[in-house]
């Protein structure tokens, strides 16, 4: 008995230090997952001055985005897989400096071709980043109410993030140089760094499963073709024997890679952890939300800038009072009203709410103001947001085994990344054919000199009626897909078991 005591001992005192780190674990893993998901939108505004500065032209300019969403979305189920395989703490450590040195790498680009590979490379270690964040924070975190309150914060960060992108990099861009854009990845990693060398225990699954390397090889391309496939739509139009071909590989490869997973003794992505009706419609409701925020960001930053004349930094604050209710909404989500209710009515409600922001912003004309036709819509979105994203993501990875607690991270990331280039290149191709069709249609009763600004207007709200029509059917597959009633309690110090 008392060897099996002394046995037990470092167990638990590292039980103990873990429970006791535990918020600051969380500033760790928080500062982690804002570096990715700054990274997808804080270039963006970077990008005309680093096209002036590389003398690169407008087709190339789409690939500085395309390269980081390319490789994150199509290797994060492999990083997931990965991080259960090396433990989270060594993974997340890998990504953290991977990330910083790629980050450095673009920021000294002499060319254009650096800066892409740069921006791939930011990718894949992001890629093994995110999915050790969030299945730290899942084991992290055992105490029901407690965890419901860290995936509030971690659900908002994931939200607001991209507003916060726009925010930072108008001012990098506006205050020092688009090259401070990348640069800043180096300050957060270092912050992260120490805190995860400091404060984070290596957490390992107990079964080291081999890799699924046929999994692995069909995800990633079909991954990469659909991410692929969805820009390419954006520059060459849905009708391009390129996109077609690309999107139609994508489809067939997830249909092989899903028949791989049912054959595979230890497959990347056990289908158990899809299937479950609560974390499927989780998996549903953050890709759809993925594809309507994107849009969000995309045309709403077009529309302040060009049509009311903003900076890029005050667009940036133009996002601000949604962050705050954003996060506001998440927390108040997962802490209160999730541990009650469960999350099937709450992330369906969430959706139908930011379904009801987007049309507001579609009244939006030449004449509005922020305070009035702008401010609305986004505090509604915010709070649609804030009610599902957080709880959907914690639905997400609920009731999973320790063992595949890496992979049901990295499938909620790669949903969210995926989302967001789809809704990036379908939202685009919308509003590019709805402002042609206004040019063309408008042309004789309106002066030239209007007609761009009426037409790209028309764009923009064309863009939100889409983009609320999404919300709304999120909402539908929420009710839907996912059970009543409230998440599986999960047992002290572990993550239950899949039913």
């Amino acid at each position: 008995m008392t060897t099996l005591d002394s046995e037990l001992a470092p167990d638990d005192q590292r039980a103990q230090r873990r429970h006791r780190l535990r918020w600051v674990v969380l500033g760790v893993l928080a500062l982690a997952q804002i570096m990715v998901v700054l990274d997808a939108t804080i270039v963006n505004i970077a990008l005309p001055h680093a096209q002036a500065a590389l003398g690169f032209d407008n087709a190339d300019r789409q690939w500085i985005v395309t390269a980081y969403a390319l490789a994150f979305g199509s290797l994060l189920l492999l990083g997931g897989r990965l991080s259960d395989l090396w433990g989270r703490k060594t993974t997340l450590i890998i990504g953290l400096v991977g990330f910083a040195a790629m980050s450095a790498l673009g920021g000294a680009a002499t060319g254009f071709e650096m800066l892409v590979i740069a921006r791939a490379g930011q990718g894949v270690f992001g890629a093994l980043l995110a999915p050790a964040a969030l299945a730290l924070l899942t084991t992290t975190f055992t105490d029901g109410e407690e965890r419901a309150r860290a995936f509030g914060i971690f659900g908002a960060i994931a939200g607001g993030g991209g507003a916060l992108g726009l925010l930072l990099g108008g001012m990098l861009t506006e205050w020092a140089d688009w090259r401070w854009c990348l640069y800043v990845n180096l300050v957060i990693a270092a912050m992260a760094l120490v805190g995860a060398l400091l404060f984070l225990d290596e957490q390992r699954s107990e079964h080291r499963p081999k890799l699924d390397l046929p999994g692995v090889v069909t995800v990633s391309a079909a991954l990469f073709s659909i991410v692929y496939g969805f820009s390419h739509a954006e520059t060459d139009g849905w009708t391009s024997a390129v996109t077609t071909a690309f999107l139609a590989a994508g489809v067939i490869l997830l249909g092989v890679f899903a028949w791989i997973q049912t054959r595979s003794q230890h497959p990347l992505l056990p289908l158990r952890v899809v299937l479950d009706r609560t974390r499927g419609g989780s998996y549903l409701v953050v890709f759809i939300a993925g594809i309507g925020m994107f849009g969000i960001f995309l045309f709403l930053t077009y529309y302040l800038q060009q049509n009311l004349g903003f900076t890029p930094i005050t667009t940036g604050l133009a996002f601000l009072p949604m962050i705050g209710v954003l996060i506001v909404g998440s927390t108040v989500a997962t802490a209160v009203l999730l541990p009650r209710f469960g999350p099937r009515w709450m992330t369906a409600s969430g959706m139908i709410v930011a379904a009801g922001g987007m049309l507001l912003l579609t009244q939006i004309d030449a004449s509005s103001h922020y305070a009035s036709g702008i401010l609305p819509g986004l505090v509604i979105v915010g709070l649609g947001l804030g009610l599902s994203m957080a709880p959907s993501m914690q639905g997400a990875i609920s009731g999973v085994s320790p063992d595949d607690a890496g992979v049901a991270s990295a499938t909620v990331n790669t949903m969210q990344q995926v989302g967001g280039s789809v809704g990036t290149a379908l939202l685009s191709t919308i509003a590019s054919s709805a402002a042609t069709s206004f040019a063309t249609s408008h042309a004789a009763s309106t002066a030239p000199a209007q007609l761009a600004g009426l037409a790209a207007i028309h764009s923009y709200t064309t863009a939100f009626w889409w983009a609320a029509a999404i919300f709304a059917i999120g909402g539908v597959v929420a009710g839907v897909v996912m059970r009543s009633g409230k998440l599986p309690a999960t047992p002290e110090g572990t993550v239950a078991m899949a039913h």
